[in-house]
């Protein structure tokens, strides 16, 4: 195996942790939230970002390289910070939207650095744009959504 392919596949398993760490956040989010539509958004974003994982599962592998399996540390942290603001906030719809909107350009962040790999197959490169636009669509619908809390 070349070390392009690891490397790609590196990159690639990256981008699988941030979608596992974001759908698990989406799912903590919607727990913690009374607002039905807010909890149906977070559920909506959550299964979106499951799907996500799933192509780049299948991204990864066509590279001949093993998915990760988990979340990572900077992710848990990121759940647990969301745990401690809805016990603490007194705006919890709104701590949860910040969170998220957090979340998001760090994720936005990520696929930035993916797609400035100049080696990136046209396969790959399409699938990680095509999920950077979801996601940065969706921050600017978090930071609406915030707007109007």
């Amino acid at each position: 195996m070349n070390p392009y392919t690891k490397e790609v596949g590196n990159k690639l398993n990256a981008l699988l942790e941030k979608n596992y760490d974001a759908e698990k956040g989406y799912k903590k989010a919607a727990e913690h939230t009374e607002n039905t539509s807010l909890k149906n958004h977070f559920n909506r974003k959550a299964a979106e970002r499951y799907d996500f994982g799933h192509q780049l599962k299948s991204e990864i592998k066509n590279f001949g390289q093993e998915p990760d399996k988990g979340g990572s540390v900077t992710g848990t942290a990121h759940r647990a910070w969301m745990d401690v603001k809805a016990v603490f906030s007194s705006d919890n719809a709104e701590s949860m939207l910040e969170e998220a909107i957090r979340g998001e350009k760090a994720s936005v962040e990520e696929y930035n650095e993916v797609l400035n790999e100049t080696s990136l197959p046209a396969s790959t490169r399409d699938l990680v744009m095509k999920q950077k636009n979801t996601i940065s669509q969706e921050l600017n619908t978090i930071k609406r959504l915030e707007d109007l809390q």
